[in-house]
């Protein structure tokens, strides 16, 4: 029975989704949890994957459309069903279609283009010919059908970069951004003047996720009464417990910092499920899940992913799917679920050798954690003094939640569990 897709709300603040690209042509068929089109928002480019197992039948809107929350964008159905798009909508107003036809009109199977081929014999038969994906410039595709991710393109535009020359790494041979990265590593550095060449003013427009994170904090700063707390922590036992196990571990399973922090904060937050909170109207909602939102900086911004249920999940676990959402992210094939629905946030700068910072509380979260670097430095043990290994937290937090002598016994808790890391493993 043929249904229709909507164009998903991605985000509790999303009006409205640019629909980037279709990965999915009409008449080519699709299984559940494949990915169907491509939708920017205004944090990120999401990958969207299909509900249904079935045929596209139609496309309701073309690429590079903004289409409302709710509102239809595509038919999936059997290949051979009638579709009547009037009932199913029931009438609803739908988005400009592709190429100015009607979007409400009745459908009849689809056509199978043939093809002719030549079998080993030489001779000549006919036979149903695989569906085609439209190429255009400028609209998503690419000439010669390549697949490449929003940030690929961009990336490759940017440097002038024919991506038809590219072969990807990505789902399907797609290109992503690590492969246009790596052509440009490969290529000839160009000669240096013996003077640089004076800069130029120029002007860029603001990206769609630059404007969102700059009125979403400012929001944030004038309706937030925030504070702030600060505490500096021994690090030589979390950075021993982690080099002790990464010699155990593959390459590409290895802990970071990160991992051992993410989890930390989780343990901590259920003892105080007020941080682990958000702030509707009069009440407080404390949140049964804990879930921490890790700031990652991208290109055109700061995007956080959510690790799901953080404290209850055993490390390597969590490592391994931070791990992939950091990686989705960079990839420019997130999912919905990947960026929506964290309770508390870690922002970590410690890999830019930064001692300390405070963060800006993420609407509607009560609090987030900023990160400092992990710092070499003299300490006092025992009336000796010491080589030592030292990093400063800072907890920004909403006064109208929580208060600081609530933050401060939060982070004696922190601090416990970075200090002694081994229970972040039982």
């Amino acid at each position: 029975m043929a249904t229709i897709v909507n164009m998903p709300k991605l985000g509790f603040d999303m009006a409205e989704g640019l629909l980037v690209r279709w990965v999915k042509g009409e008449g080519e068929s699709v299984s559940k949890g494949e990915v169907l089109a491509e939708i920017e928002t205004d944090k990120a480019t999401i990958e969207v994957e299909s509900d249904e197992d079935g045929v596209v039948r139609k496309h309701l809107v073309a690429e590079n459309t903004s289409v409302p929350v709710g509102n239809p964008i595509a038919v999936i159905g059997g290949a051979d069903e009638l579709v009547d798009l009037d009932k199913l909508t029931g009438g609803k107003t739908l988005a400009a279609a592709p190429e100015g036809k009607a979007a409400v009109e009745a459908m009849s199977p689809a056509p199978v283009p043939e093809a002719q081929v030549t079998s080993a014999d030489g001779v000549k038969r006919t036979a149903a010919a695989p569906p085609t994906v439209a190429t255009s410039n400028g609209d998503g595709h690419l000439p010669g059908g390549v697949r490449a991710s929003p940030v690929a393109r961009r990336l490759a535009d940017q440097n002038d970069l024919d991506l038809s020359r590219m072969q990807g790494t990505g789902p399907q041979g797609r290109i992503v951004k690590a492969d246009v990265e790596a052509a440009l590593e490969g290529a000839p550095a160009a000669a240096q003047p013996s003077m640089a060449p004076a800069l130029e003013t120029e002007r860029v427009a603001l990206t769609r996720l630059r404007a969102t994170i700059g009125r979403r904090m400012t929001a944030s700063k004038q309706n937030v009464p925030h504070f702030y707390v600060t505490a500096d922590l021994d690090a030589a036992p979390l950075v021993a417990l982690r080099s002790e196990l990464n010699t155990r571990m593959p390459e590409d399973a290895k802990f970071s910092v990160n991992d051992f922090l993410v989890k930390a904060a989780a343990m901590a937050l259920r003892e105080f499920p007020n941080l682990n909170a958000s702030l509707d109207g009069d009440s407080i909602v404390r949140h049964g899940e804990i879930n921490i939102g890790v700031a990652v900086a991208l290109e055109q911004g700061l995007l956080t992913v959510v690790a799901r249920d953080a404290d209850r999940k055993p490390l390597p676990q969590l490592s391994t799917e931070l791990r992939e959402l950091v990686g989705r992210a960079r990839q420019g094939r997130m999912r919905p679920d990947d960026i929506e629905g964290s309770t508390f946030t870690v922002s970590n700068l410690g890999m830019f050798q930064v001692d300390h910072f405070v963060a800006i509380v993420n609407p509607p979260e009560a609090a987030i954690l900023a990160v400092g670097s992990v710092r070499d430095e003299p300490v006092v043990r025992e009336g000796q003094v010491v080589p030592g290994k030292r990093m400063q937290v800072t907890i920004s937090a909403d006064h109208r939640i929580t208060d600081g002598a609530e933050v401060a016994r939060w982070l004696q808790v922190f601090r416990s569990n970075v200090e002694s890391p081994v229970h972040l493993l039982l």
